[in-house]
Protein backbone atom coordinates (compact mmCIF):
# COMPACT_ATOMS: atom_id res chain seq x y z
CA UNK A 1 0.00 0.00 0.00
CA UNK A 2 1.68 3.23 -0.83
CA UNK A 3 1.23 6.59 0.70
CA UNK A 4 -1.34 8.68 -0.54
CA UNK A 5 -0.91 12.19 0.66
CA UNK A 6 -2.78 15.84 0.41
CA UNK A 7 0.02 18.50 -0.20
CA UNK A 8 -0.89 21.20 1.72
CA UNK A 9 1.62 23.56 0.30
CA UNK A 10 -0.83 23.62 -2.80
CA UNK A 11 -4.23 23.25 -0.96
CA UNK A 12 -5.61 23.18 2.79
CA UNK A 13 -6.69 20.34 4.82
CA UNK A 14 -10.17 18.97 5.03
CA UNK A 15 -11.93 21.26 7.61
CA UNK A 16 -12.24 20.74 11.32
CA UNK A 17 -15.65 20.35 10.57
CA UNK A 18 -16.06 17.16 8.60
CA UNK A 19 -16.37 14.01 10.39
CA UNK A 20 -15.02 10.71 10.02
CA UNK A 21 -16.97 7.92 12.06
CA UNK A 22 -18.49 11.19 13.72
CA UNK A 23 -15.19 12.95 15.09
CA UNK A 24 -14.73 16.15 13.71
CA UNK A 25 -10.74 16.79 13.42
CA UNK A 26 -9.47 13.95 12.50
CA UNK A 27 -9.80 13.62 9.07
CA UNK A 28 -8.02 17.20 9.14
CA UNK A 29 -5.23 15.65 11.36
CA UNK A 30 -5.07 12.83 8.68
CA UNK A 31 -4.72 14.98 6.33
CA UNK A 32 -1.71 16.78 8.03
CA UNK A 33 -0.08 13.48 9.50
CA UNK A 34 0.15 12.40 5.37
CA UNK A 35 1.68 15.66 4.51
CA UNK A 36 4.46 16.00 7.40
CA UNK A 37 5.42 12.42 6.33
CA UNK A 38 5.55 13.12 2.84
CA UNK A 39 7.54 16.46 3.80
CA UNK A 40 3.98 18.53 1.99
CA UNK A 41 2.87 19.92 5.39
CA UNK A 42 3.53 23.52 4.60
CA UNK A 43 2.59 26.13 7.69
CA UNK A 44 0.30 22.92 9.01
CA UNK A 45 1.46 20.88 12.13
CA UNK A 46 0.53 17.48 13.31
CA UNK A 47 -0.60 17.15 16.54
CA UNK A 48 -1.01 20.68 17.15
CA UNK A 49 -3.35 21.44 20.44
CA UNK A 50 -6.36 21.19 18.38
CA UNK A 51 -5.29 17.63 17.26
CA UNK A 52 -4.44 16.99 20.75
CA UNK A 53 -7.82 17.25 21.64
CA UNK A 54 -8.49 14.70 19.62
CA UNK A 55 -6.00 12.47 21.29
CA UNK A 56 -6.90 12.81 24.48
CA UNK A 57 -10.46 12.23 23.66
CA UNK A 58 -10.30 9.01 21.63
CA UNK A 59 -7.26 7.92 24.50
CA UNK A 60 -5.02 7.34 21.48
CA UNK A 61 -0.90 8.60 21.11
CA UNK A 62 0.27 10.84 18.00
CA UNK A 63 2.76 9.12 17.32
CA UNK A 64 1.04 5.58 17.47
CA UNK A 65 -1.14 6.92 14.70
CA UNK A 66 1.53 8.24 12.77
CA UNK A 67 2.60 5.01 12.67
CA UNK A 68 -0.22 3.19 11.47
CA UNK A 69 -0.51 6.12 8.45
CA UNK A 70 2.71 5.84 7.35
CA UNK A 71 1.92 2.37 6.77
CA UNK A 72 -0.42 3.75 4.02
CA UNK A 73 -3.92 2.96 5.77
CA UNK A 74 -7.01 4.72 4.15
CA UNK A 75 -9.32 6.59 6.25
CA UNK A 76 -11.66 3.90 7.00
CA UNK A 77 -8.88 1.32 7.82
CA UNK A 78 -7.12 4.13 10.67
CA UNK A 79 -10.96 4.76 12.06
CA UNK A 80 -10.95 1.10 12.78
CA UNK A 81 -7.77 1.29 14.17
CA UNK A 82 -8.63 4.06 16.14
CA UNK A 83 -11.58 1.85 17.47
CA UNK A 84 -9.45 -0.94 18.56
CA UNK A 85 -6.83 0.74 20.16
CA UNK A 86 -8.83 3.51 21.95
CA UNK A 87 -7.63 3.45 25.35
CA UNK A 88 -10.76 4.93 26.03
CA UNK A 89 -13.71 3.31 23.60
CA UNK A 90 -16.54 5.69 23.06
CA UNK A 91 -19.87 5.45 22.41
CA UNK A 92 -21.41 7.05 19.38
CA UNK A 93 -23.25 9.16 21.66
CA UNK A 94 -20.40 10.65 23.43
CA UNK A 95 -18.47 10.97 20.31
CA UNK A 96 -21.48 13.27 18.66
CA UNK A 97 -22.05 15.54 22.10
CA UNK A 98 -17.95 15.75 21.82
CA UNK A 99 -17.85 17.11 18.11
CA UNK A 100 -20.46 19.30 18.58
CA UNK A 101 -19.15 20.65 21.98
CA UNK A 102 -15.58 21.04 19.54
CA UNK A 103 -17.37 22.56 16.84
CA UNK A 104 -19.11 25.42 19.17
CA UNK A 105 -15.34 26.35 21.06
CA UNK A 106 -14.30 29.50 21.23
CA UNK A 107 -11.43 31.22 22.71
CA UNK A 108 -12.28 31.82 26.38
CA UNK A 109 -9.16 32.47 28.60
CA UNK A 110 -7.25 35.59 27.89
CA UNK A 111 -4.22 34.32 25.80
CA UNK A 112 -6.20 32.17 23.83
CA UNK A 113 -8.79 35.39 22.93
CA UNK A 114 -5.58 38.02 22.01
CA UNK A 115 -4.54 34.95 19.79
CA UNK A 116 -7.83 34.54 18.03
CA UNK A 117 -8.42 38.43 18.06
CA UNK A 118 -5.11 39.01 16.18
CA UNK A 119 -5.64 35.92 13.58
CA UNK A 120 -9.52 37.28 13.02
CA UNK A 121 -7.68 40.53 12.26
CA UNK A 122 -5.04 39.30 10.23
CA UNK A 123 -7.39 37.61 7.49
CA UNK A 124 -10.39 39.34 7.61
CA UNK A 125 -11.16 42.10 10.26
CA UNK A 126 -14.52 42.72 8.17
CA UNK A 127 -15.95 39.49 9.18
CA UNK A 128 -18.02 39.60 11.88
CA UNK A 129 -19.45 35.94 11.79
CA UNK A 130 -16.30 34.08 13.26
CA UNK A 131 -16.97 33.33 16.71
CA UNK A 132 -15.29 29.75 17.38
CA UNK A 133 -11.97 27.73 16.75
CA UNK A 134 -13.22 26.09 13.54
CA UNK A 135 -14.43 29.33 11.83
CA UNK A 136 -11.03 30.77 12.18
CA UNK A 137 -9.57 27.67 10.75
CA UNK A 138 -11.69 27.45 7.42
CA UNK A 139 -11.92 30.97 7.65
CA UNK A 140 -7.62 31.38 7.24
CA UNK A 141 -7.74 27.95 5.03
CA UNK A 142 -9.60 29.70 2.48
CA UNK A 143 -7.70 33.48 2.22
CA UNK A 144 -4.05 31.29 3.13
CA UNK A 145 -4.56 29.85 -0.50
CA UNK A 146 -6.27 32.89 -2.46
CA UNK A 147 -9.90 33.17 -1.46
CA UNK A 148 -11.22 36.72 -0.82
CA UNK A 149 -12.36 36.51 2.71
Amino acid sequence: MSLQFVDLTARPPRSPRVRLGGYVILPRLLDKCRATLAGKNGEYHYACPQDQRFFTFAGIAAEDLKAEVARGKGDGELLAWISAHAATPRTDVEIAAWSALQESRGPTLPDSRDYFNGEHRRVAPERDDIATWFDLLDLDDFASFGGTP
